[in-house]
């Protein structure tokens, strides 16, 4: 049984993709394929959400290295922004960590229910920042995977 015996390559089957994507919620995307072979519609929905992240990614790192005012205001925008995007998509554990950035913006703990001090805060968005951006290079890889082109 080869990969195109299945239901129209499962991602599922790709290593690393149980514990990043949220199967429900990817079919869905899927679904809005005119032609599953192609999967031009989702393929352009993922791949435009990857410049999004870049771009996210670096204007964090930016805001984080600066600590001007209302950086932390800016970092728990930016990390609802992509909280969001990543939801859509079922990049679960892309969107846990943008939803701690969110928090740890706001001088909350990784709940959100906790007041954290902003050295706290600072120290934590560090470290979440860079697994964040772990976490989607690992998803990325995941989902190239499964859009590969047969010529590519």
């Amino acid at each position: 049984m080869s990969a195109s015996d299945d239901k129209s390559g499962d991602i599922m089957s790709i290593p690393g993709a149980e514990d990043q994507i949220d199967p429900a919620t990817f079919e869905q995307i899927l679904e809005m394929d005119d032609d599953d072979a192609e999967r031009e519609f989702s393929k352009s929905i993922v791949y435009d959400f990857f410049g999004q992240a870049d771009t996210t990614f670096k204007k964090m790192d930016k805001e984080l290295e600066k600590k001007e005012d209302k950086y932390l205001k800016e970092l728990s925008e930016l990390g609802h922004f992509l909280k969001g995007s990543s939801a859509t998509l079922g990049l679960t554990k892309v969107k846990d960590s943008c939803e701690k950035i969110q928090h740890y913006g706001q001088l909350k703990d990784d709940s959100g229910t906790k007041d954290i001090t902003e050295e706290q805060a600072q120290e934590k968005l560090g470290t979440i920042i860079k697994q964040a951006k772990t976490e989607f290079k690992e998803v990325k890889e995941i989902l190239k995977e499964f859009y590969k082109d047969d010529d590519a």
